[in-house]
């Protein structure tokens, strides 16, 4: 039964040097065909396997950039969303928006439309930084469209950061998050760069011209971001976000638990009934196969019990609260360490993660090698 709904809105006006998600030039797409396929797919999905979509908690509009989107167009997503998903159970309907689309009318849009929780890429607050990493907008365009955004009624926004960029000092960093904690939010993610293949960003670091920070430089800007956010009262929920009580992203959370969601749009992942899929990624494509009247599968593969541990491990460790002893027999069956007791033994004498009654998870010191920790439970590691 799933959880939540991610919904990939694949158009952006401008293409960040990092970015490998599917994403496409606003310009000339065929953006209203592409809003009326999301639609249909949604439609037929639900129709499909209706007792999967019983208890839906979470939306999230994602991209490339759904703040792309005119307001009209915003507004007839949203409407098509509300129709074709059963929204009674709906408590966190989050959209992602860069701060210089974000207008008045567009914000109203998203608000009379149902949205309820705003994840705005920030990623610095140094304009030399900014415009190194692609993106166009200023400093003052986030804290008018922040200010905006309270205007209209939002009351969860969040902001991502990035630390680990082209050239970035120590300095520049501190200046962010200082930046960034003066808004009061109740919500940040921050995020170290990751030169992701198919980018600008990679084609730059294969011809040498790519200046990262040092790895000790990096791994000491994540200690910042750790200490600073709990002085200032944020409590790290996960390795990479940080929230004041009652404002952590659930739709986040669901991938953590492991738990079963939905994906819509060309090239978005869901994972349904046991089953992780992914959809075709050309809009053409993707516009063609649903308005045929099928869902536009790339790949199916049905999740095997070894994977199901596995995901549970590394990804429920990703989170502050670990994995529990007792969600795990839950799901499992068997207790977790009659499973992992020799791996988990190993890496308790290694000051990795710790253990007690409640369950596992990662120390400091772990969270700094957070994926090494998580190798250790794949299986044939």
């Amino acid at each position: 039964m799933a959880r939540g709904v991610y919904i990939h809105i694949p158009f952006c006006h401008q293409i960040c040097n990092y970015c490998d998600f599917n994403k496409v030039f606003f310009k000339n797409q065929p953006v209203d065909e592409y809003i009326e396929a999301l639609g249909r797919e949604m439609e037929m999905t639900v129709a499909g396997m209706p007792e999967a979509f019983i208890n839906i908690e979470t939306i999230f509009l994602g991209g490339g950039t759904p703040t792309a989107l005119s307001a009209e167009q915003i507004e007839k997503l949203l409407s098509l969303i509300t129709k074709h998903i059963p929204m009674s159970s709906v408590k966190e309907f989050s959209s992602e928006a860069n701060p210089d689309e974000l207008t008045i009318d567009k914000l109203q849009a998203l608000y009379n439309g149902g949205v309820n929780r705003l994840s705005m890429g920030v990623q610095s607050f140094d304009q030399s930084l900014l415009k190194k990493i692609g993106r166009t907008h200023s400093n003052e365009h986030v804290y008018e469209t922040i200010q905006n955004a309270k205007n209209v009624g939002f009351k969860n926004i969040s902001i991502d950061l990035m630390y680990g960029l082209p050239g970035q000092t120590m300095e520049q960093w501190q200046e962010t998050l200082e930046k960034a904690l003066a808004l009061n939010l109740p919500h940040y993610s921050a995020y170290s760069l990751i030169v992701e293949p198919k980018t600008i960003f990679y084609i730059q670091y294969a011809k040498g011209k790519l200046h990262l920070p040092t790895e000790d430089l990096e791994a000491d800007m994540y200690g910042v971001l750790m200490d600073t956010m709990e002085a200032h009262g944020l409590r790290q929920y996960e390795i990479s976000n940080f929230a004041n009580e009652g404002y952590e992203s659930t739709h986040n959370k669901i991938y953590w638990d492991n738990d079963e969601y939905a994906g819509f749009g060309a090239g978005a992942h869901g994972y349904l009934e046991g089953i992780r899929y992914s959809n075709v990624a050309p809009i053409k494509k993707y516009i063609e196969t649903v308005m045929a009247g099928e869902r536009p599968l790339l790949h199916e593969h049905e999740v095997t019990g070894d994977e199901k541990l596995e995901e549970q491990m590394f990804l429920g460790l990703r989170k502050s609260a670990g994995v529990t002893h007792e969600e795990f027999e839950k799901k499992f069956g068997q207790p977790m360490l009659s499973i992992y007791k020799e791996i988990i033994d190993q890496l308790q004498e290694e000051q990795l993660i710790e253990i007690d009654s409640e369950g596992i998870r990662l120390t400091r010191k772990g969270r700094f090698i957070g994926n090494e920790v998580f190798q250790r439970f794949l299986v044939g590691e």
